[in-house]
């Protein structure tokens, strides 16, 4: 059970500090044949449109989506994971040991929910200040 606290941990860390690099990347500069960013966007949108008219690129909204599931996916193990504890707590019969175990679990859950929450509030953040909303 200790591993997957480990695991989960650097997991909620590695995710939060990538989804901010993601976010941090999309921020530099395109310049496509001497062109500003600007006017390659517009052309790239245009290649795409003559390609497949209606469809539309937001580099934005995929990266917000990406970080939705990966958010939600840690989200719920945490969820589990305090589940789990309280299934624990309750069975654990009086043993102290089991006991302080089943209170870790919950408290690291809940800990692991709370990081989960404040990254996805940070990442949204930026990711709105970035779309210019």
């Amino acid at each position: 059970m200790s591993r997957i606290k480990g695991i989960t941990k650097e997991l909620g860390a590695t995710l939060t500090v990538a989804a901010l690099t993601v976010a941090m990347a999309s921020t530099t500069s395109v310049y496509a044949n001497g062109k500003s960013a600007g006017q390659a966007g517009v052309d790239a949108q245009d290649g795409v449109n003559a390609v497949n008219p209606g469809a539309e690129t937001d580099l934005n909204g995929l990266i917000a989506t990406i970080i939705n599931l990966v958010f939600g996916s840690i989200g719920i193990v945490a969820v589990i994971m305090i589940i789990i504890g309280g299934i624990n707590y309750a069975t654990s019969q009086g043993d102290t040991n089991k006991v302080q175990k089943a209170k870790n679990t919950i408290l690291y859950g809940v800990i692991g929910l709370v990081v989960v929450l404040l990254s996805f509030a940070i990442v949204t953040f930026v990711l709105n200040g970035l779309a210019g909303e």
